[in-house]
């Protein structure tokens, strides 16, 4: 078994696909009509399709899983974060852990917590 895709619920599908493209550099790889897979595994799902599924409320920045990205030049990043045209919401800004790996958090526009790090290895 393998896992193949992450799934995140937004809001707005074209907003969310602009800003996974233009921070990240996602492109689409195939657009269901409210559900739009893009490279890397990330699986966009339109919030009012996604509740009707479930018969449940989406709950947004609630805290509980994280995207996370892996970025070697994170000065850069951080740079394009602040230049992007719409606010970020940060949760910490660039910072450096005791063990040496420079990260920054933030919420997509839906909540949807985000890590970047530099690479481990």
């Amino acid at each position: 078994m393998k896992l193949r895709n992450v799934l995140i619920v937004v809001k707005d599908i074209q907003k969310s696909v602009d800003f996974y493209k233009e921070l990240f550099g996602l492109d689409v790889i195939c657009d269901n009509d409210g559900n739009v897979i893009m490279t890397e595994g990330l699986v966009l799902q339109e919030q009012t399709i996604w509740e009707k599924f479930l018969k449940k409320e989406v709950i947004p920045y609630n805290n509980a899983s994280e995207l996370y990205f892996e970025e070697s030049n994170i000065e850069a990043f951080a740079e394009k974060l602040e230049n992007y045209h719409e606010p970020i919401q940060y949760v910490n800004p660039l910072m450096l852990h005791s063990w040496g790996q420079k990260v920054i958090r933030f919420y997509d526009p839906d909540g949807n917590l985000i890590e970047v790090g530099t690479p481990m290895n």
